[in-house]
Order: structure tokens, then sequence, then C-alpha cells
């Protein structure tokens, strides 16, 4: 498994797949082409079903140069190494110069045609839950131990970072109203409901405010952390900052709480898939539900058996779940199963730690499973906006 660096990032909205990973591929394939005079991006399967709505051929014309690119959108145009493909080509006088073709594969990660989908990069000596925990039953450490002993030495100042840049992106929707971007013409609704926790002071509250605060920043393309991507960057704040202002935990703890949910994510990472494009929603907010549980139970005192078991039932009873954004916006059903996912991961906390951490299906089944269960998915119900809530709704529209 690759570095939390590399799952946890700062960037903006309203994809890591369709706004930060095509961001990067085009900030390089400028560099590789300064000479360039023109370029031509085709955006294909998934980026180009939905690349409307996440801002993907806004973004890399902000790259490339708003009068010198023209973006293609060519939906029957699918790659089976992975649906989020584009190729980039530079010209300079009319005369082809290069084309290069990249793959978006979850959390703003780039890599070329038939490269592994595995990390280049190795930290980490056992790259299973079950290994995981009878390495440090073994050794009589704990999972945020052998996270530390993994990682490069700044690692928790680097995950004080990320919380610090999460916080800031609920405190920022907190307190910002109006509407959100695009033909759906969303209210806001995180101020309302910090009013509602300001009233009644229920942490439920604030957990359901805050996942909508930093799901509306991202949804208006504003600055959010991967967590373990943009659609599903509400959740593991939320219940982070529901303990910090709710329940006056230092930032320094919590910071060490993400690198436990962290783990959890990686796992994800690493032996399926995170990209809802790829394996649906349950990749996404499953894995995030996952990562919430799992650091909400290190905060609670669990132990490595029940922290695994968090998010085992977390992950488990997301399975299956589709991603069907309508009209292509990270806004419905997105922002909304922010908010109840986050409140879904203390609960799965909550009933992990009511047990000795003893179950009948552990975190890498659940995992394998995430992987089967997406390739079976039909891909009308992952990231292309063909099925689902998605297709009801034009449904709808179209019969108005």
């Amino acid at each position: 498994m690759d570095t939390l660096k590399e799952l946890f990032k700062i960037g903006n909205g309203p994809s890591s797949s369709h706004t930060m990973g095509p961001k990067k591929a085009a900030t390089m394939f400028l560099e590789e082409h300064p000479e360039a005079d023109r370029f031509v991006v085709e955006l294909y399967g998934s980026l180009a079903l939905t690349g409307k709505g996440h801002l993907t051929d806004w973004i890399i014309k902000q790259v490339l140069g708003e009068e010198r690119t023209e973006v293609l959108f060519r939906p029957e145009v699918t790659h089976a190494y992975h649906p989020n493909a584009m190729k980039f080509f530079a010209y300079q006088n009319d005369e082809l110069l290069s084309e290069k073709l990249i793959f978006s594969v979850g959390g703003g990660t780039l890599k070329e045609l038939n490269e592994s989908l595995d990390v280049g990069a190795n930290y980490y000596k056992y790259n299973t839950m079950r290994e995981i925990l009878e390495y440090t039953e073994e050794k009589g450490i704990s999972l945020l131990d052998y996270v530390l002993e993994s990682e490069p030495q700044d690692i928790v100042d680097y995950a004080l970072t990320m919380v610090e840049a999460m916080f800031a992106a609920v405190e920022r929707g907190l307190v910002t109203e109006g509407v959100l971007p695009g033909k759906l013409r969303l209210k806001r609704r995180a101020p309302g409901f910090y009013k509602i926790y300001l009233e009644n002071k229920n942490p439920n509250s604030l957990v359901f405010a805050a996942a909508l605060a930093v799901s509306e920043e991202n949804a208006s393309g504003n600055e959010i952390v991967t967590a373990p991507t943009c659609g599903s960057s509400g959740v593991l704040p939320a219940v982070l900052y529901t303990f910090h202002k709710h329940y006056q935990m230092g930032i320094k703890r919590l910071a060490r709480a993400l690198l436990v949910g962290g783990l959890i994510g990686n796992l994800v990472k690493h032996n399926a898939s995170i990209s809802g494009a790829e394996v649906g929603c349950q990749g996404e907010i499953g894995t995030a539900c996952a990562m919430a549980a799992a650091a909400s139970a290190y905060l609670k005192g669990g132990s490595n058996r029940q922290i695994e078991y968090a998010a085992e039932i977390a992950l488990e009873h997301h399975l299956g779940m589709t991603c069907d954004p309508v009209m292509g916006y990270v806004q419905i059903p997105c922002i909304e199963r922010n908010a109840l996912s986050a409140q879904r991961a203390l609960d799965s906390c909550e009933f992990a730690l009511h047990t000795g951490g003893e179950h009948f299906i552990d975190l890498d089944a659940c995992i394998l499973t995430l992987k089967e269960t997406g390739k079976d998915l039909s891909p009308h119900y992952r990231e292309t906006s063909l099925g689902g809530l998605a297709k009801a709704v034009n449904k709808k529209a179209s019969s108005q």
C-alpha cells in the first residue's frame, strides 16, 4: 500500500476523478509540450457522460487555456482498463506534436494504459487486515502504531494539516448560504442545520450540518480533502469535527484518528477500488463511512479488533450502493448521502464497541465483495448518470 499522503489530498471539488485527476493530467501534458499552440482533449466513458456536471471540461480549459483548447465528449468510447479515460492532443501550426491516453482511477491518481493499478511504492509490510491484526497482536501494538512505523516520519504533521483543511471546509460551509452551481439550483442547507445544532446542542445535528457543509463546498468547486474521494469528502470531516467541537477532543488526537481511518481507506484502495466509475458509490461513500467508523472507534478507546469490526459493519452495509448522480452533478444523491453515512459511521462504531470485536464476516472479505460487486454492477450505475435516480429525474423532467 502507498503512503496515506496519496489518499488524503487537498484539492478542489467536485470530483477527484473528474476534476482533480484531469487537472493534474492537463498540467503534466502542458509541461511536456510548452511549445504547443492548440490542444484537443477527448473524454471517454464516465468522464464523457458526467464530465459537464463534474466540471471536467472547465478545469482542463483552465489549465491548457480557454481559447486554445477544445474538449470533445465521446461517451461511446470505453476502455476495459478503466472507465475514466481521456486523450490529450498537442498541436503546433496545425501539426500534431503528440498524443497521450491517461486514466483517472480515483482519488486524483493517474495511470497509463495497462499500467498496474497497484501503487508503485509499497510503504506497508502487510496489505490485508488479517495480516495486520496478526502482526499487531504478536507485537502488542495498536493499529496506529502500525501506521506510524510504516509511514514517513512527518505523517502526523501531514495528518494535522489535513484535519485543519477539513475543518476549514466545514466552517466555510456552515456559514455560506445561497444556491449551488448548476441546473439543479439546490439551496445550501448546512447553515440551517447548524442553526438547529446551536439551538438543541444535539451532536447528531452537528454531524449532519458538518457533512452537508463540506459536501456543499465540494459541489461548489471549493477546496476540500479527499477522504477518500471528493464525492465522499463530507463523512470523515463531519465525524472528526463533531468530536472536536461537541466533545472537545484535541486536534492532535484527531489527527491520529485520521491515520487509523486512513489505514482502512488504503486497504480498500489497494485491494479493491475507491472509484465510483469503477465500483459504484460503495467504493466512495462506503469506504468513507468505514474510515470514519474506524476513526471513531479509535477515539472511543476501541481495541484493534473492535476498530476492524466498526469498519467492516460500515462497509458491509453499503455494499451494492450505486453511483447515479442526477444530471452528472455531485449533488443528488451525493450531498445528503454524506450526511447520513456520517451518522451511520458513528452507529457502526457504537455497535462494534458493544462487542468484543468478534464477528463472522471480516473486513478483508467485505473489501473483496465490494470489488466483485462493483464489477457486476451495470455501467448505468457506475457514475454515468444513465440509470437509477439520474434516469428517473430525467424522465420526470422530460414529461413536465
